[in-house]
């Protein structure tokens, strides 16, 4: 090696890795380029941000989250970036638990942490309430700061103007702080007040609140776990009923969704003609959620013919034929990030065949059947799927599929019908296309419904191309229909969704109206 490249390799591994990606950048460092880049901007807009509507009910939602930890510290991440490939991110989405105790969404405030600071001593409550909610957050830097030009995670060149903690308080009606004094606030009084934090959301705000555990002698790490997992799970079950403000949003995420259903419709002559005429369908509703919503609630679901009879088919990259059913989960998740779930499975051509509308007809009655269980006086959750179910098995019974009766198939021991249904019916629906996951069977599968309840109602039936269990006619038909509902406050169940057309002759109409 001559001593020019052994000079080159000891410079090169004298840069640490971490600073790498700079390789790229040539920010200019020069004392006159940060005295000229401070000066000359104009005024900032002096207008306060207008209140949230959700700000109103922010300290309810609190109350709720504390009431089992009356004079405990509970900490709630917003999270922070993922990396989708090297120094590149995916867009940021807020941990629900945040945005539910926030009323923030889009894309607000990555690494911020909400604090339910005690306000009582446990057993005590002052006005109903146990906790005060405290924003902690990265204001925007003043335009003389570095962090304004060379911040690519914060800075106002990369990433647009941030709020200062006088509008985040207007816009919230939250108590705001910034971020850096949040250690100091976590280590007051520890010891004597406890702390919880929502696990696995953001490593580097669990481990600070480790930190200060370990240094005032509380449980910490995997010893602390039972108690962050009682409030992750608290965090969940609190949305497990809507209130007004979140009904009003999934109803608007319902109804954006439609118009997506719509753009589909209006694509699908184009989608014929593609070599992926599947992700056709896929832009047509992409585009209706980004230009009105947020975005995507998930990975939209376009699966035509035989892909119909995989359950998350997301890869939507086949074609879109004449003839064949077309079967689209999608929903739209809006600024507020409450989300829709939607199903609608459509006739290509326009019109059902003889057999594509037999299975379909079976599945719409088995919807029909799930809603008018859960319009019993005294329903339970679980009785949605119940209902679903007895339609399947006796539909299936009937066309000779099988190899026992209905009745016998619907006992715990058979279960054949579900070889054509294997999901289940139901979920809660709300900041999480499938809200409320955490919460215990009891509050969940067992519960009764009640007053603010968002749930799905979305049998199918799934007969696969290579089913030889089946007849001929009915191989690579796959039908799912799923409509969003909502529990009134009389204890009514109605589907926010009613609108989306849905029976036979409404689809086939859908189709022919916006298709002329």
């Amino acid at each position: 090696m001559t001593e020019h490249n052994a000079d080159h390799e000891t410079a090169h591994d004298a840069q640490a890795m971490d600073e790498r990606n700079d390789n790229r950048s040539h920010r200019p460092e020069t004392d006159a380029f940060r005295e000229f880049m401070a000066s000359h901007w104009g005024p900032r807009p002096s207008e306060m941000p207008e209140r949230s509507a959700a700000a109103d009910y922010l300290q309810a939602r609190a109350d709720k989250a504390g009431e089992p930890f009356a004079g405990e510290r509970l900490v709630i991440p917003a999270g922070t970036y993922k990396v989708r490939s090297n120094d590149t991110d995916y867009r940021f989405r807020a941990h629900s638990a945040f945005a539910h105790l926030t009323g923030l969404g889009g894309e607000k405030e990555p690494d911020a942490v909400l604090v339910l600071e005690p306000l009582t001593a446990p057993g005590e409550a002052v006005d109903g309430s146990t906790h005060e909610a405290v924003l902690y957050m990265m204001p925007r830097a003043s335009r003389t700061s570095q962090e304004f030009y060379a911040d690519s995670r914060y800075g106002e060149f990369w990433v647009g103007a941030r709020p200062s903690l006088e509008e985040m308080e207007a816009l919230t009606g939250l108590r705001c702080a910034h971020i850096n004094t949040l250690r100091d606030a976590l280590a007051k009084d520890a010891g004597q007040v406890r702390l919880r934090v929502v696990p696995q959301v953001d490593a580097a705000v669990e481990a600070m609140v480790n930190e200060v555990r370990q240094q005032a002698g509380l449980p910490s790490g995997g010893d602390a776990r039972a108690e962050d997992d009682a409030l992750d799970e608290r965090l969940s079950e609190i949305r497990l009923c809507k209130d007004a403000y979140e009904v009003a949003e999934l109803q608007r995420a319902v109804d954006v969704t439609h118009a997506g259903f719509d753009d589909i419709i209006r694509i699908l002559p184009r989608a014929i003609g593609h070599r992926r005429g599947e992700r056709v369908v896929e832009g047509a509703f992409g585009a209706v959620a980004r230009e009105e919503g947020n975005g995507l609630g998930y990975d939209t679901i376009a699966a035509s013919g035989n892909h119909a009879n995989t359950l998350h088919w997301i890869d939507n990259d086949g074609e879109v034929r004449p003839g064949d059913l077309i079967l689209v989960d999608a929903g739209v998740e809006v600024d507020s990030l409450y989300t829709a779930d939607i199903t609608r499975t459509l006739p290509v051509n326009g019109t059902f065949s003889e057999p594509q509308a037999r299975i379909y007809q079976a599945v719409l009655d088995a919807c029909e059947a799930s809603l008018a269980a859960a319009n019993k006086p005294g329903a339970r959750f679980r009785d949605l799927h119940q209902a679903a179910m007895e339609v399947i098995a006796a539909r299936l019974e009937e066309w000779g599929l099988l190899p026992v009766s209905a009745a016998e198939s619907l006992s715990a021991d058979g279960q054949q019908h579900r070889r054509w249904m294997p999901h289940g019916t139901s979920h809660h629906l709300g900041l999480d296309v499938h809200d409320c996951a955490k919460a215990r069977r009891e509050m969940y599968q067992d519960a009764l419904l009640e007053p603010g309840m968002a749930f799905t109602i979305e049998p199918g039936l799934y007969f696969r191309a290579d089913d030889l269990a089946v007849p001929e006619e009915y191989r690579g038909i796959g039908v799912r229909i799923e409509d969003d509902c909502i529990v009134n406050e009389d204890g009514s169940v109605t589907r926010m969704s009613e609108d989306i057309p849905r029976t036979i002759a409404d689809v086939e109409a859908w189709i022919a109206r916006l298709q002329s």
